[in-house]
């Protein structure tokens, strides 16, 4: 979504809107439209300023990333160097 890079889908993080919210699904199974991305807050910054999340699940107005960018910026902090 944020970087249009292709990858495997079990590389990606798998995002869905709850009540005007962007939430990470980790089992894949939230109900309603998914959108995938990078877990790497580079590729979620894109997104957001690209205003991708509102035209992926089409849905009208902004919607709030704060608990999607707490999880990216953990899981990017927990990652291991390469």
């Amino acid at each position: 979504m944020g970087c249009r890079k292709r990858a495997a889908k079990h590389e990606l993080l798998r995002v869905v809107a709850v009540e005007g919210e962007c939430v990470p699904d980790l089992r894949g199974a939230l109900p309603g439209r998914g959108a995938h991305l990078h877990p790497d807050p580079a590729c979620l910054d894109l997104a957001v300023r690209r205003r991708a999340f509102p035209r992926a699940f089409r849905l009208q107005g902004p919607l709030d990333t704060d608990a999607l960018r707490s999880h990216v910026e953990q899981r990017a902090g927990a990652a291991p160097a390469s």
